[in-house]
């Protein structure tokens, strides 16, 4: 076994919860020293951080981790469309011009 392959698991492994614990401390950091004077809240606790962390990415969707899956099914459409005629491709550029026009408030009810 490759020794080398075996470092790049264990960095593969250990990086993703050390960024998070840092970023964690971060947010702690930032709340402990703005947040007690600008608001009157009470400082909180690296785990708090965490908690406020998870909450966050649950109501807001931040983070954005799968980006890459999208970058593969985006160059997967590029790919089909491609292989198809310029009548298809106009086809397919006037059916969502259609769908987009007027906006998201005046839209019709289909």
């Amino acid at each position: 076994m490759n020794h080398k392959h075996k470092k790049g698991w264990i960095f593969l492994l250990l990086c993703p919860p050390l960024i998070f614990a840092a970023v964690t401390w971060i947010v702690m950091w930032l709340w402990n020293s703005l947040l007690p004077e600008i608001l009157g809240v009470k400082a909180i606790t690296f785990w708090q951080a965490m908690g406020i962390l998870v909450l966050s990415k649950i109501l807001f969707g931040g983070f954005h981790f799968g980006k890459g899956m999208r970058d593969f099914k985006e160059r997967k459409m590029r790919q089909k469309m491609e292989s198809w005629s310029p009548e298809e491709r106009e086809k397919f550029k006037e059916v969502w011009r259609n769908r987009c026009s007027g906006g998201f408030f005046n839209r019709n009810n289909e």
